[in-house]
């Protein structure tokens, strides 16, 4: 019998829902899961993407919630509504993830992780660019990376910027300790500093199509690195059901805490002028 998973979204018709739910029925097919439900804020939209897939569609997220083994919500561009989905739905204490940006600040992720422990709901958050070759090959590095070089682009900072940090965070670990920003609201540059003077940069584009590029550093030298795209949301959404399975959460909290922080202080007038402590 398929295990069953819900997507509770604000407007389901976008780029994640329909992604996820392609690689669910297509090249992770064997794993076992189905979309078997979805519900969204905005109602008439909503049924109009699950009468086109083939979803039933529910009335609430919290009815959603009680018809299915794990939640994922969505919402990827509104993270300003991912704290009420999740009041409605981590009352049932299921598996739940949710997608990037996990929330509008670093204080609203605290109070859904905080949610979520007081229902006993697994919990997880993560961007797709968590899951990528990237990471693979700073695992194979034969010596600590002592720095990340990031180039990224997308329609803005405030909602893709997620992508490198989470990157950045994903090979060099939650001990983000301050961070200073350069460049224009379209090319913003930043540095954030790590534990024992690791350092990533990030070089962001939001004027034209960046491809995500990492140059991985280590005492032994440089490897140049260019995410390879062709199965990058199959693999975040092999990474999702890799969580389901187990029942707990396979991302370190402390790390996806520190990319909120990060991205808090990469809008702040005071990183513009000196470093400012994370």
């Amino acid at each position: 019998m398929a295990k069953r998973l819900g997507f509770v979204d604000d407007a389901l018709d976008n780029f994640h829902a329909n992604t996820y739910l392609d690689a669910v029925r297509g090249p992770l097919a064997e794993r076992g899961w189905e979309v078997a439900g979805a519900t969204a804020l905005q109602q008439d939209a909503g049924r109009a993407w699950a009468d086109s897939k083939r979803v039933a569609y529910y009335d609430s997220p919290a009815e959603l919630a009680d018809a299915v083994d794990a939640i994922a919500v969505l919402a990827p561009s509104t993270p300003e509504t991912h704290l009420g989905l999740c009041e409605a739905v981590l009352s049932a204490g299921k598996p739940t993830f949710v997608d990037k940006t996990f929330a509008p600040d670093a204080a609203t992720a605290q109070q859904i992780f905080d949610l979520a422990d007081r229902h006993a709901a697994p919990i997880q958050t993560t961007s797709a660019l968590r899951t990528t070759n990237v990471q693979t090959l700073a695992g194979q590095l034969e010596a600590p990376l002592e720095g990340v070089a990031v180039w990224a682009g997308g329609a803005s900072w405030h909602e893709y910027g997620v992508h490198p940090v989470e990157l950045a965070v994903s090979c060099l670990g939650p001990d983000a300790e301050r961070i200073t920003a350069c460049g224009t609201d379209t090319r913003p540059v930043m540095a954030i500093e790590f534990s024992g003077g690791r350092v990533a940069t990030i070089h962001f584009d939001a004027g034209e199509y960046v491809p995500f590029v990492a140059m991985l550093t280590t005492r032994l030298g440089v490897r140049h690195v260019e995410v390879d795209d062709s199965r990058l949301f199959v693999d975040a959404a092999a990474a999702i059901l890799d969580f389901f399975d187990a029942g707990r959460a396979l991302v370190p909290r402390d790390e996806t805490m520190a990319v909120m922080r990060v991205l808090d202080a990469s809008g702040r007038p005071e990183a513009r002028h000196g470093w400012h402590t994370l």
